[in-house]
């Protein structure tokens, strides 16, 4: 909330009051929020001398300053709130945010502020341009403080999250709505969720269908390599990470394109709007580093949503059971040699990797369950990822070995609820 003010002060501090709402950060920002932004805004140091050297960047370090900054205003502690932004501004000269609020400040000394970034009317295409920037900067603000606002309930994780192999030691999960990436570490004890960030998505929205489109593709994606950013171009920032869009659920249905990345920014730009790029996932250059030293490629599944359902892990626990029971079924007809049931579980539409219809791919498991001499087959380091949207799909990923063996492929499959009956309609080695 916002302090009260004496007669005397009020006067002098009228536009920084306006300001607060503006940014809003009237309402007080919740505690592990709060704490964080606290904690960085005692951290900003005073300007650098000359010759000195530059802060580390750290990821999630700016945008918690930032917080800190608004929660500032919205306690009227205004100097304060000037010095940390300006603090932040110096050790992030590429952070437009920071010096809009910094402008906004100064301003806020001479007369009131009727909104963020406030200056006179276009009356230019170049103020018009600038006006179009400044409501990017705006919409970026308040993508940032919603999420802080909002934050995921203690402990819990995306529905979306059935069970994960021990061997994806990390997932992330996208929030379109709220322009956000969460960073989960696959524990013992489930998913934890490590850390947050803000993203930037398609020109033009999400669910891409079309090369081109300049939208950011919805579903249960797998991060496929670990671009060096010695060969990239200055504006992917930090390095990349592409994912394997179109996957098999994309293909199925006709989506085209492809270069779906998450990538950092170019040197002179901190972020960029809510609703910026081709169609990749942007982050800062320090999230992004955070990122690219923690994720594994081909073991970290990537769930983009339009907006993420959290739930409590045991919420889960009866779809994963009820699918474990079906993909039990699928690999006792394996074992058991039983092609008339074996080929039951697979949709009329089959595809492999190399495009083989169902016909064709009968021959493979026949191959495969001759290969097995009437050994038991072991379903080993099993992932359920499920995405539900006009249909219901489980992205499947295991070790499938022969009982006396001590390894076997990789195998992922896509399973489609037809009814009530789960069916494969992808199914492929990946290792």
């Amino acid at each position: 909330m916002l302090v009260a003010l004496s007669a005397r002060s009020r006067p002098a501090v009228a536009g920084a009051l306006c300001l607060a709402a503006l940014l809003h950060a009237a309402p007080v920002l919740p505690q592990s929020a709060k704490s964080r932004g606290a904690a960085a805004a005692t951290s900003a140091r005073p300007m650098q001398a000359a010759g000195s050297t530059a802060p580390a960047l750290r990821d999630g370090q700016a945008e918690a300053r930032l917080m800190g900054v608004y929660q500032l205003i919205a306690e009227g502690r205004h100097r304060e709130a000037l010095a940390q932004a300006e603090a932040l501004a110096r050790d992030y000269p590429n952070f437009q945010l920071a010096q809009l609020v910094v402008g906004d400040l100064l301003m806020a000394r001479t007369r009131p502020i009727r909104r963020l970034g406030d200056v006179p009317e276009p009356d230019s295409a170049r103020s018009i341009q600038t006006a179009a920037t400044l409501e990017e900067l705006r919409n970026e603000s308040r993508q940032r403080v919603d999420a802080q606002r909002s934050r995921p309930p203690a402990h819990s994780i995306p529905a979306q999250f059935l069970e994960l192999s021990p061997r994806s030691r990390h997932a992330i999960a996208v929030d379109a709505s709220r322009s956000r990436l969460y960073l989960f570490e696959n524990t013992p004890k489930g998913l934890q969720l490590v850390a947050d960030y803000y993203a930037s998505v398609g020109k033009l929205g999400i669910e891409k269908n079309l090369e081109g489109d300049q939208r950011t593709p919805l579903g249960v994606y797998f991060i496929t390599s670990r671009l060096d950013p010695a060969t990239l171009k200055d504006f992917y920032g930090a390095g990349a990470l592409p994912i394997n869009y179109p996957n098999p659920l994309d293909q199925s249905r006709g989506k085209t394109g492809g270069g779906i990345w998450l990538h950092g920014t170019p040197p002179d730009q901190f972020a960029r709007a809510p609703l910026a790029t081709d169609g990749c996932l942007v982050l800062a250059n320090p999230d992004l580093e955070r990122i690219l030293r923690t994720v594994e490629p081909r073991s970290t599944p990537v769930v983009i949503a339009r907006q993420l359902q959290w739930v409590a892990p045991h919420a889960v626990q009866a779809d994963r059971k009820s699918f474990d029971a079906v993909l039990n079924a699928w690999r006792s007809a394996k074992t058991e040699g039983d092609m008339s049931r074996l080929m039951g579980f697979y949709a009329p539409d089959f595809q492999s990797y190399r495009k083989k219809p169902l016909q064709e791919w009968s021959q493979v498991l026949q191959a495969e369950t001759r290969a097995l001499r009437g050994r038991e087959l072991h379903l080993k380091d099993k992932s359920y990822l499920r995405w539900t949207d006009s249909a219901d799909t489980m992205v499947v990923t295991f070790g499938e070995v022969a009982a006396g063996a001590r390894t076997g492929p990789v195998k992922r499959q896509y399973w489609a609820r037809r009814g009530q009956q789960w069916q494969i309609f992808f199914e492929g080695v990946i290792g």
